[in-house]
């Protein structure tokens, strides 16, 4: 089934098409994250055409919803996003607001301390930036243009490019990418 959930004023809804005949693509997907859908979908089974992540109700995830109790958090727990530190008797929560300024403020439970950074540290890695990430690593890899083009489903090779991928600092990958390094 192709189609493609869009939010709007706190509302999803599915579009039966995406925004470019493009869009309508396969995604290859790596055989070990196969296995975690196959897990996750004998776990919670998609029924009547639900999305395969789902909230609660068989709706889509919100993106906003997903991206406060999900992503932001996350990228706390896993230290890109201000910091969580362990003190006598609770833990404090430590980030900088837009204006470079750095807080601290101590909570009773690391939960609340996580939530509190992913409420008030400035910027931090979007969720959509992962699709830059993977478009940039794959023409560091060596995959051709026109094939991460597809893979990201635009209509020009140019978008992938001037958009999506960003130059890497990392010359030991550029230089894996391209061969062997001793005959350059």
């Amino acid at each position: 089934m192709i189609r493609t959930v869009i939010e709007v004023g706190r509302h999803t809804s599915f579009k039966p098409f995406p925004k470019s005949r493009a869009g309508r693509r396969t995604v290859p997907l790596p055989s070990w994250l196969v296995d975690i859908i196959r897990t996750h979908l004998r776990q919670w089974p998609a029924l009547g055409g639900e999305p395969i992540f789902a909230n609660e109700v068989g709706a889509p995830l919100r993106r906003t919803l997903f991206r406060s109790r999900i992503w932001r958090p996350s990228l706390v727990r896993a230290g890109l996003l201000g910091a969580v530190v362990a003190v006598d008797g609770g833990f404090e929560a430590q980030w900088t607001d837009e204006g470079g300024v750095k807080y601290t403020e101590r909570l009773r439970t690391e939960a609340q301390a996580v939530q509190h950074v992913a409420r008030h540290q400035a910027g931090g890695l979007r969720f959509h930036d992962l699709r830059h990430s993977y478009a940039t690593w794959l023409v560091d890899d060596g995959v051709p243009p026109n094939m991460v083009q597809r893979v990201l489903g635009h209509e020009r090779s140019a978008t992938t490019l001037d958009l999506y991928t960003r130059r890497t600092d990392n010359s030991d990958r550029i230089l894996q990418a391209l061969g062997d390094s001793d005959n350059l």
